[in-house]
């Protein structure tokens, strides 16, 4: 017998999707039995099955397979409150833009036992919302209902085309319970559905007349720079833009980056920042944005020159998901980074533009970029050498914490450090991480691309067996946090998956005793307020003075091994056990680090 529910699941894997994560509820009686079905035919699911104790690790999950694999997963919920579960995480697939299939059960609308799948318990009346998709349409590129069996492989083949068309991101699906338990014929089941016919959209180029237009004008400048944020969520744009940089001598800059853009020892590569003060915009007189949601922040007296010719290129350059977004600039191209890097590269090395002239503008800047670079590193290199600013002279200093964490990684794997998969929710210290633990090869450090919190130790378990499926060999994934991240990640599920799963990752801590970010926030609009000399214990935004023990949770709930370390000088003999244990004994580490607290 087969259902609607079959139906799904031979879609699922004939259109790649290899992990469906889970959290099962009373809408699913049809995926149950179907899954059995396949065990006992087949001796195995056509699509692996990963539980999700809670529905917020499972997107979350998600979202780290897709940033791996860059192929999207399946994540199946109850109803409107299973919906609801998902929680900020589906703030993090819309902005990050992951390509995810969700896919919802809804409570039966009928009440008669002529028809399968009818209510029969008593939570079914109180889950029969009047519109359950509302709860997340303003979030999905797209959102429809099943209902009927019969068309349901179309409806997920439309909902993937969608998903993995640029701008990508989350769909949604649902259907009544009487729908998931329809029976289809074995001819409806087993029907072929020619998957190369739902192509993605092709990714546009930039007319010719702006790949001159840009090119003219980086050529002419004095100070050209590019600011990059995300255009490496295509791990193929990483070597391009280093080819351009490197070719014309451009400084590079990240803004707000949620993945790596350009190697960290890349001689262009000229800063970052998370809002703060960008320095160059004073003396840049072109600029790309590519593909970038935050180049710079104006209220805050950070923008470019008005001389300044800025050139936009990105999917979405308009920004259409965000209610207020622009940039004063002189174009903006709808293009895909990795096509538009590629046509400015083969312009560049075209016979037109070499000459001594050429030649001599290129050398100048490149003199000019090692200044700027030498500057901003040798910066970097002092503070991680400072151990502790402390009244205590014991509480390490964030640099010094992250200096150390690299070293350990590169003492205690096999590949020195370089097959490292860094999952960044610093959150306040999210510039900090980007610069002290320098990521240096394409998707060596992965963010959410949102700003809701709890992203980090379910993508850690995404990504891992992400790793299988894109057959990428990681010695370690090492996921850093800030205590109040911790317990928004929903920690007791993300470590029972790790077990459960065999996907230990390290979990470094920055605990600063609450939530700095809301101090910061009153502080930037209030200074010199009444709360701006208070603590944030005072400030309800602290987590004290009896701080939960983070690495125990972890511990109970998926015995992992777990350290808190209060003093700088003990740092790194527990940071290099910790690494030990995450890649000999293959058992997920926690090491809770208290530093200076709000």
């Amino acid at each position: 017998m087969y259902t609607t529910a079959s139906v799904l699941f031979k879609t699922f894997a004939e259109a790649g999707i290899t992990h469906a994560f889970v959290n099962w509820g009373n809408d699913h009686p049809a995926f149950l039995e179907e899954l059995e079905r396949e065990r006992v035919e087949s001796g195995k699911t056509a699509v692996e099955i990963v539980t999700c104790p809670h529905e917020m690790v499972a997107l979350s999950a998600a979202q780290g397979y897709a940033q791996v694999t860059g192929k999207p997963a399946a994540v199946i919920v109850h109803v409107d409150v299973g919906t609801q579960g998902l929680a900020g995480a589906v703030h993090n697939v819309d902005k990050g833009r992951i390509p995810v299939l969700i896919f919802a059960g809804a409570a039966p609308q009928s009440s008669d036992r002529r028809l399968k799948g009818t209510k029969n318990e008593w939570p079914m009346w109180l889950q029969d919302v009047p519109d359950q998709p509302s709860i997340v349409r303003q979030y999905m590129r797209f959102t429809t209902q099943i209902q009927s069996g019969k068309n349901a492989a179309k409806m997920v083949m439309r909902a993937l085309q969608i998903a993995k068309s640029e701008p990508q991101g989350p769909v949604y699906l649902w259907a009544r319970r009487e729908t998931t338990e329809e029976e289809v014929e074995p001819a409806i089941f087993e029907e072929n559905l020619d998957i190369t016919k739902w192509p993605a959209v092709q990714a546009p180029a930039l007319p010719p007349k702006v790949v001159s237009t840009i090119v003219d004008a980086l050529l002419q400048a004095q100070f050209p720079l590019i600011i990059a944020a995300n255009s490496g969520r295509n791990p193929k744009t990483v070597p391009l833009l280093s080819t351009l940089s490197s070719l014309l001598a451009i400084g590079v800059f990240t803004s707000c980056p949620s993945a790596v853009c350009i190697p960290w020892t890349h001689p262009n590569y000229i800063g970052l920042s998370f809002g703060g003060r960008n320095d160059l915009l004073d003396h840049a007189d072109v600029i790309i944005i590519l593909d970038v949601d935050i180049p710079w922040i104006d209220t805050a007296g950070n923008k470019p020159r008005d001389d300044t010719r800025v050139f936009v290129i990105d999917a979405d350059p308009l920004k259409t998901t965000f209610g207020w977004s622009h940039v004063d600039a002189e174009l903006l191209a709808k293009a895909d980074p990795e096509v538009a890097l590629s046509q400015l590269i083969d312009a560049i090395e075209g016979p037109n533009v070499q000459g001594p002239a050429f030649t001599e503008k290129v050398s100048a800047r490149k003199e000019r970029l090692a200044s700027l670079r030498s500057t901003w590193t040798n910066s970097i290199e002092a503070a991680e050498r400072v151990k502790t600013l402390a009244p205590d002279q014991t509480t390490p200093t964030v640099p010094f914490v992250l200096a150390t964490l690299r070293n350990a990684v590169v003492t205690q794997t096999p590949s020195k450090g370089e097959k490292v998969l860094w999952v960044n929710e610093a959150i306040s210290n999210y510039a900090l991480a980007w610069t002290y633990l320098r990521p240096e090869h394409p998707g060596s450090m992965i963010a959410s691309g949102g700003t809701s919190l709890g992203y980090a130790l379910g993508a850690s378990v995404g990504a891992s067996l992400g790793n299988i499926v894109a057959q990428v060999q990681h010695d370690l994934i090492a996921a850093i946090v800030g205590d109040g991240v911790f317990l928004f990640s929903v920690p007791a599920s993300a470590y029972w998956m790790a077990r459960r799963y065999n996907t230990p990752f390290l979990t470094v801590v920055l605990n600063n005793g609450g939530w700095f970010s809301p101090k910061f926030s009153m502080l930037g609009v209030y200074p010199d307020g009444h709360g701006s000399t208070v603590s944030g214990q005072q400030l309800t935004v602290g987590l004290g003075p009896d701080m939960p023990d983070y690495s125990q949770v972890a511990v109970a709930a998926g015995g992992a091994w777990g350290r808190r370390v209060e003093n700088a000088d003990e740092l790194q003999s527990v940071l290099e056990e910790a690494v030990r244990v995450v890649v000999q004994e293959k058992r997920s580490a926690v090491v809770d680090c208290v530093i200076q607290s709000i």
